[in-house]
């Protein structure tokens, strides 16, 4: 499924991001505060963890992995559109081009009929 590729995918990035934070965190980078620095560090890891859980539940055809698949690209609109705006044109592209094909995916009729599993039967005695 190709959604749940180019979710898995984002969640790569933003953890290939955090380990280039964390290593400039190591490095010395000046910070205004190093607990903020450290908290930021801590969402950036906890957000990948979050997508590639939803990657993984949505090649599994689960029907809440839609709406949460939906609002990272939602997220990843609000930080893509600015940065392609302010003139990084190649790391927004980079941003919107995937996250635009998501949602467009997000609501074919094979992504809604695939992805329309709620779960498992409770066990029977």
């Amino acid at each position: 499924m190709i959604v749940a590729l180019i979710v898995a995918a984002e969640a790569t990035a933003l953890l290939v991001a955090a380990g280039w934070y964390g290593y400039q965190l190591l490095a010395g980078s000046p910070v205004l505060s190093l607990w903020g620095a450290v908290f930021t560090l801590v969402l950036l890891v906890a957000f990948a963890a979050w997508l590639y859980a939803v990657a993984v539940f949505l090649y599994r055809g689960y029907r809440w992995t839609r709406a949460a698949a939906l609002v990272a690209q939602l997220f990843v609109l609000t930080i893509g559109f600015p940065t392609l705006t302010g003139g990084l044109v190649a790391a927004g592209l980079a941003m919107l081009v995937p996250a635009v094909t998501a949602i467009l995916l997000l609501f074919h009729n094979n992504v809604i009929s695939y992805a329309s599993r709620t779960g498992s039967a409770p066990p029977a005695l």
